[in-house]
């Protein structure tokens, strides 16, 4: 099977990925967990993906779904739907597969699927962290990754709507 034909299998939901963490860890592979809402992909995003790539063997990335998004961000977003974020984000080679949640934070999937390493992005602490204390309580570790200053979703997109006013 050619690389681009398996990209829009990395997109699954719980129930079948639990399938495929079942078979990941059988094999003794590790696996990180992070999420967000990726709405407009940028270098900062790139770079916290890398970074947890480099904590496991498997990547699985949560993306929060458009209703949750709007509820988190406002009326305004997303500006991508949900299938189109979650599919650049399988395009990625470093992620090996994407679920979608409804919910507004992801403790329902890091339950389900109790990462060897929970990876979150930004300025906060360990006790602040959505599911840190599950995967703790599991033997597992929580990393945060620095933000990239200059990038950010909200200020690309005042960006481009300074430059169209």
């Amino acid at each position: 099977m050619r690389a681009i034909e398996s990209i829009p299998q990395k997109i699954a939901d719980i129930k079948i990925l639990s399938f495929k963490i079942a078979a990941w860890k059988a094999t003794g592979k590790t696996i990180a967990f992070t999420n967000g809402c990726f709405d407009i992909l940028h270098e900062g995003h790139i770079y916290s993906l890398s970074q947890a790539a480099k904590e496991a063997d498997i990547l699985i990335v949560g993306v929060n779904s458009d209703a949750s998004v709007k509820r988190l961000k406002g009326n305004d977003r997303p500006i991508n739907h949900e299938n189109s974020r979650a599919l650049l984000l399988a395009s990625l080679a470093i992620v090996d597969a994407v679920v979608i949640f409804e919910e507004d934070t992801p403790l329902q999937i890091i339950n389900a699927i109790l990462p060897d390493v929970l990876v979150k992005g930004g300025d906060y602490t360990v006790d602040q962290i959505i599911g840190a204390k599950e995967v703790i309580a599991n033997k597992g570790k929580v990393l945060i990754n620095p933000i990239v200053e200059g990038f950010s979703t909200s200020g690309i997109i005042a960006q481009i709507k300074s430059s169209y006013s």
